[in-house]
């Protein structure tokens, strides 16, 4: 489909099929992903035993996400990663070549913008399926067309004090390791485009976030074992800025699902409505 033939933003483009995307990695990109989102055991950034974290699931799957912004018409400076969620089917290979296929799940008009879903499947040479994902598009100004808001957001963070609550700093530099990984938007490193899409400064990247917060589950739930940890799902509701410290707070619900939140050091809730299951 070329850019000439995109469809409109709206319940029509349901259903569209994106390009299938591949992602060929060797255990430098599974290390550096692991850099990128603060991780410092030998687990996860040492070849020797190396084990993939399970939130790299983001980064095969990213670019048929990006892939929506060619089949559909949407303003990229106005894009924020608003929803992302994960299932883990086969432990992650710490290197090899996967495929992801995606296609538009929904589109829902939330009033002063839209959100897009897109859901994929990752699949390995032979053909198994990895990890699914379902990453949600919110396009600022893009709403108002008369469409579903959609479902309300569930796991919402229980009214008692947590479980367990994990605090890490973010480093100044956080974005531009974490880039490297594969998003390269220039919102998350060029002052001048950050001031154009209405920031004072660089934002952090939402999935950044989001792998902190997988590396807080992992951590107290799952023992750093990843074989333990099967799905995580989020939705992002604020900002954080390179440097910030990120609490994840973390509520057992029994049966393996552990209900999330994360806020700021200032306490901004950055990540709502999420949740994780393991082992």
């Amino acid at each position: 489909m070329t850019q000439t033939q995109r469809r409109p933003l709206g319940p029509d483009a349901a259903g569209i099929e994106l390009a299938a995307t591949d992602f060929e990695y060797t255990d430098r990109d599974v290390i550096l992903y692991a850099l990128g989102i603060g991780a410092t055991e030998l687990d996860f950034v040492y070849e020797r035993n190396l084990k993939a974290i399970p939130s790299f699931a983001v980064i095969p799957a990213f670019p048929g996400m990006m892939g929506l912004s060619v089949a559909v018409e949407i303003n990229l400076v106005m894009v924020l990663h608003g929803e992302q969620s994960f299932r883990i089917h086969k432990t992650i290979p710490t290197k090899g070549k996967l495929t992801t296929k995606g296609k538009v799940g929904s589109v829902y008009d939330k009033g002063k913008g839209a959100l897009a879903t897109v859901e994929s499947e990752t699949r390995d040479e032979s053909g198994e399926l990895i990890f699914t994902n379902s990453s949600g598009v919110f396009v600022r100004g893009a709403g108002g067309f008369g469409g579903e808001r959609g479902p309300e957001a569930g796991n919402n963070a229980p009214d008692r004090a947590p479980d367990k609550t994990v605090e890490m700093a973010t480093l100044p530099t956080q974005a531009m390791i974490y880039r490297l990984s594969g998003d390269r938007n220039p919102l998350h490193i060029d002052p001048d485009f950050a001031k154009m899409a209405g920031y004072d400064r660089p934002i952090l990247h939402g999935l950044c976030t989001f792998g902190h917060v997988c590396r807080a589950v992992l951590q107290e739930y799952a023992g750093n074992d990843p074989a333990r940890f099967t799905a995580m799902s989020v939705r992002f509701s604020g900002v954080v800025y390179p440097g910030d410290t990120i609490i994840t707070e973390m509520w057992d619900e029994g049966n393996g699902k552990i209900t999330l939140q994360a806020k700021t050091q200032e306490g901004r809730v950055v990540i709502s409505n999420a949740a994780a299951e393991v082992k």
